[in-house]
């Protein structure tokens, strides 16, 4: 059967499932759920949907690791590592899935950050800055730490074709939108989404090549250029926009449909498994 026969395959299963639906129930409302408790929840419902493949979740990748993949590839990569027990750890871990070879490969790594405290700062009334005079605090560049953990999995996964690695942002340094804040006293402030002395989308968006934030990039992107052909990937970045919390229903079902993904262009390398005993 061709992989686009058994791509559609995995598509109507897809479609069979039922999502969400039981897994999360009370669970749903607890919005200081971790993601990497979502993680685990994602991959109960991908062994319910998915019964005769074997998943495995992972809490970190060895550099070690990394650089044996690369070797793979090509004998010059993966040559440097001066701590020999040095890892990356996303916070919301890595999901992989056990292919007809017995190898496993990655379906999702997930991510969430809060950077920006101003809308909580302004309800409570509470003024910022060195004086405590100021509404707004300038954003700091703790959130750039991502770009390593992102390039590190890219460099793990640079013989695949997709690219699971989710970023789910909040707070107040990744607005897409204005906004307006009332403090205690009654003072309105506003939040204006393009101001450089806030947002911080800008600084992450090269590692989605300036794609669409909000979106599922999980399929690499092929791109010909001259008489080359360029592989991109993506991260997926997802933000409130508004500054709000991220409802962990919301993302679980992303986490879920970036999975799923992964499990489609992977198609004829766990095909065997879905169909076996059938």
């Amino acid at each position: 059967m061709s992989k686009k026969n058994q791509s559609k395959r995995l598509t109507s299963q897809h479609k069979k499932s039922q999502g969400v639906v039981g897994i999360f129930g009370d669970e749903a409302k607890l919005h200081d759920m971790t993601v990497g408790k979502i993680s685990n929840l994602v991959i109960q419902q991908l062994e319910e949907e998915f019964p005769r493949l074997s998943f495995q979740y992972k809490t970190s990748i060895k550099k070690e690791e990394i650089n044996k993949a690369l070797q793979k590839i090509d004998k010059q990569l993966g040559q440097t590592l001066f701590v020999s027990n040095a890892s990356i750890k996303p916070d919301g871990g890595i999901i992989e899935v056990k292919d007809d070879k017995g190898n496993w490969r990655i379906v999702l790594v997930a991510e969430a950050k809060h950077q920006g405290k101003d809308i909580e700062n302004i309800q409570k009334g509470k003024l910022v800055g060195k004086d405590n005079n100021q509404d707004l605090m300038a954003a700091g560049n703790a959130i750039e730490r991502s770009h390593k953990n992102i390039s590190e999995i890219a460099n793990y996964m640079l013989s695949e074709s997709h690219f699971p690695y989710v970023l789910f942002l909040e707070g107040s340094n990744f607005l897409t939108e204005t906004i307006s804040i009332k403090r205690p006293d009654g003072r309105v402030v506003k939040l204006e989404y393009n101001s450089g002395m806030l947002n911080r989308l800008d600084r992450l968006t090269s590692a989605n090549y300036g794609m669409p934030i909000n979106t599922n990039l999980c399929k690499n992107k092929f791109i010909n250029h001259k008489d080359k052909t360029i592989m991109l990937q993506a991260a997926s970045i997802y933000t409130q926009g508004n500054g709000e919390k991220w409802n962990p229903k919301e993302m679980f079902e992303i986490m879920l449909e970036i999975s799923k993904t992964s499990l489609q262009v992977l198609g004829s390398e766990i095909f065997n498994q879905i169909t076996k005993s059938k």
